[in-house]
C-alpha cells in the first residue's frame, strides 16, 4: 500500500500552484469532462429504462400477455376453450375479443380505426383500459345498444363527444335488392379513453362483443381468447406449455413475438447510446494522460530530489497514480451525484423547461409516448461509476511508469 508521504504529495500535485496553473486548468477540465460524461450516461441510460418500461406497460395495457386463436378460422368454442386454460400455472385471467377494421363517419369527418369487440365485465380483467377512461365507462357498452369507446384523439378527429353518433363501416358486403352495399351501422359515443400513447388514442374503438358478433356476422365465434399472467416475463414459457397442451387448430401467441422486434429495437437502442457515451466518458477519462505528462515534466526536478532523498521508483509511481486517480475519482463521484440527481427529477425538469421555452419536446402525434419518463436503476449508476473510475485508473498508468523511469542525474542537470 501507499505510504502517507506518497498520498500528501499526491493529493497535493491536484491542487493548484502559483508556479503552473495551466497543468491545474488541465485537471479541472479533466474533472468535468469526467462530471459530464458519467451525468450524461446516467441521466440518457435512466430515460431509455423509462421509455422501455413505459412503452411495455401501455401496449401491454392495450393488448394481452398471451392471445389464443384457431388457426385460418375464427375461434368457435371460446367458451369451452376458457375452462380448459383456467387454473393453468400463471394464468390470472382471460377474455374473449374480436378485432377488425372499420370507417368511422361522423360527416364531414372520416377516419379508419381498429375496432375491437369486448365483454365489458371482463376487459379490466386482462387490459387496463378500464384506468384509462376519461369520459364514461366500459360498462356502459351493452349488448345490443350499439354503444361505442373511441380513443380521445379519434373522438377529436372526428368532432364527436360522449353522447354523439356516428356511422360505423365494415368491409363486409351485405346483398340487398340494389346490389352489394358495405355494411353500416350507426353507434352512439358512450365513452372516450386515453392511454397516452397515440398509436392507440387515435386509432383504436371499442364496442360490445355481442354486437360486434352482429356486425361482422361471426356468430357466436371470436377473433381469439386474451390471457393475462401473474408475470409478463414468463409469458413465452406458458405459451409454449400451452401449444403443447391444447394442440391443433389452436395457437398460442405472446406479446414477446407480436411486440419482440420493438422491444428489441430498443433496447438496441439503449445499449448503442451506452457505448457512445462510454466514448465520451473514455475521452475524458483519457485527458488525464495528458494532464499527468505535464506534471511529470513539471515535476521532473522534485522527482530527482526525492529519489536522492531514498524514494524507491514504485513510490514515485505511487504518487502520480494517486494524483491522477483522484482526478478520475473526483469527477466520477460528481457526476454520479448530479446525474443521480436529474435522473429522479426528469419528470419535473423537462416539463418545466417545456413551459419556460414554450415548446414540446415530444409531440403526441409523432412519439409513441408525449411524456419523458425515467427510471433510475442502481445496477446502471454502479457500472457507469465503476467503468469511469477504472477508465481513469488506466489512463494514470502509463504517466506514473514514466515519472517512475526519470533518472535523478539527468532531471538535475540543468536545474
Amino acid at each position: 500500500m501507499f505510504r502517507s508521504f506518497e498520498w500528501l504529495i499526491g493529493l497535493r500535485y491536484t491542487r493548484a500552484k502559483r508556479r503552473n496553473r495551466f497543468v491545474s486548468f488541465i485537471s479541472a477540465t479533466s474533472i468535468i469532462g469526467i462530471t459530464l460524461g458519467v451525468t450524461a450516461l446516467i441521466v440518457v441510460i435512466s430515460v431509455m429504462n423509462g421509455f422501455q418500461d413505459e412503452l411495455r406497460h401501455r401496449i401491454l395495457g392495450m393488448t394481452a400477455h398471451a392471445t389464443i386463436s384457431e388457426t385460418n378460422h375464427a375461434l368457435q368454442d371460446w367458451q369451452s376453450l376458457a375452462e380448459r386454460v383456467r387454473g393453468e400455472p400463471h394464468l390470472v385471467a382471460s377474455a374473449p375479443y374480436i378485432q377488425a377494421e372499420a370507417m368511422l363517419s361522423a360527416p364531414p369527418n372520416v377516419s379508419g380505426a381498429i375496432v375491437r369487440g369486448i365483454e365489458p365485465s371482463e376487459e379490466n380483467a386482462v387490459t387496463d383500459i378500464g384506468q384509462h377512461m376519461v369520459a364514461g365507462k366500459l360498462v356502459d357498452l351493452k349488448p345490443g345498444s350499439f354503444g361505442i369507446v373511441l380513443g380521445q384523439a379519434l373522438a377529436e378527429n372526428l368532432g364527436v363527444t360522449v353522447g354523439d353518433k356516428l356511422m360505423l363501416i365494415t368491409a363486409n358486403v351485405a346483398v340487398t335488392p340494389v346490389g352489394g352495399l358495405l355494411r353500416q351501422r350507426q353507434f352512439t359515443v358512450v365513452g372516450l379513453f386515453k392511454v397516452g400513447m397515440y398509436e392507440y388514442d387515435r386509432g383504436t374503438a371499442f364496442i360490445d362483443l355481442k354486437d360486434a358478433q352482429a356486425l361482422f356476422r361471426m356468430g357466436n365465434s371470436v377473433t381469439g381468447l386474451r390471457l393475462k399472467l401473474d408475470d409478463m416475463f414468463k409469458a413465452p414459457w406458458v405459451a409454449h406449455d400451452l401449444n403443447l397442451k391444447l394442440g391443433s387448430p389452436y395457437w398460442t401467441t405472446d406479446w414477446t413475438k407480436a411486440n419482440g422486434n420493438f422491444f428489441r429495437a430498443v433496447q438496441t437502442e439503449r445499449t448503442v447510446m451506452f457505448i457512445i457515451l462510454s466514448l465520451i466518458v473514455a475521452v475524458a477519462a483519457f485527458n488525464i494522460v495528458s494532464t499527468l505528462v505535464m506534471v511529470v515534466t513539471d515535476k521532473r526536478g522534485d522527482i530527482a530530489i526525492l529519489r536522492t532523498l531514498g524514494a524507491s521508483p514504485a513510490s514515485i509511481m505511487g504518487i502520480f497514480l494517486i494524483s491522477g486517480t483522484v482526478i478520475g475519482l473526483i469527477g466520477t463521484l460528481v457526476g454520479l451525484t448530479i446525474g443521480v440527481g436529474i435522473a429522479l427529477n426528469v419528470e419535473t425538469i423537462v416539463p418545466w423547461i417545456e413551459h419556460l421555452t414554450g415548446t414540446q419536446f415530444m409531440p403526441a402525434d409523432v412519439y409513441y409516448i408525449s411524456e419523458v419518463p425515467s427510471r433510475l436503476d442502481w445496477n446502471d449508476v454502479w457500472h457507469v461509476g465503476l467503468m469511469a473510475f477504472g477508465l481513469s485508473f488506466l489512463a494514470t498508468l502509463y504517466p506514473a511508469w514514466s515519472a517512475s523511469r526519470v533518472q535523478p542525474a539527468e532531471a538535475l542537470r540543468y536545474e
